[in-house]
């Protein structure tokens, strides 16, 4: 390990290989709400985040497992899952005002179609303007969740009624 007066310690998140703290500068500076969208094994989480001297601050969150209070019986990591959850995060952002955000995928890297960025997809169908390049959204035929069994399409429109609006 390098010593020395003029070696310097990265921050403890950097180290660890949690944040980009370039890509974070780029996005806070742009001076609108952030969309974080993390995924894990399970499930989907979806925060939208303004910036404070003091610390971030969270204007609105949906987690995929709220959708099983409303009907959804699939995973929440599906393709269908993560729209859900975008559009319920989507809704909330919109009550509280929130009417633009810009996309924060964190370290993922961006796949065309992938779970992120059909949770964008439901995020822009609840009105809040997202800056994105359409062909990376899922089709509408995935996120509907025509892909999975057991009448997932059905539930679908059930559980995006329940949430607020059908197409």
């Amino acid at each position: 390990m390098a010593t020395g007066p003029r070696y310097k310690v990265p921050f403890r998140r950097r180290r660890e290989g949690r944040t980009d703290y370039r890509s974070r500068l780029a996005l806070i500076k742009s001076g609108k709400h952030r969309a974080v969208v993390r995924k894990s094994n399970k499930h989907v989480r979806i925060q939208l985040v303004s910036y404070d001297d003091k610390g971030d601050l969270i204007v609105a969150t949906a987690v995929s497992t709220e959708l099983a209070k409303l009907g959804w019986k699939h995973s929440g990591n599906s393709t269908p899952g993560a729209y859900l959850t975008g559009y319920l995060a989507g809704k909330r952002a919109r009550e509280i005002g929130v009417d633009e955000a810009v996309l924060d995928i964190g370290l993922r890297k961006p796949v065309k179609g992938s779970v992120l960025f059909a949770a964008t997809k439901g995020l822009v169908d609840a009105g809040v303007r997202v800056p994105h390049d359409d062909g990376m959204l899922p089709s509408d035929d995935r996120v509907k969740g025509k892909h999975l069994k057991d009448g997932a399409e059905a539930q679908f429109d059930e559980v995006k009624t329940k949430i607020g609006g059908a197409d």
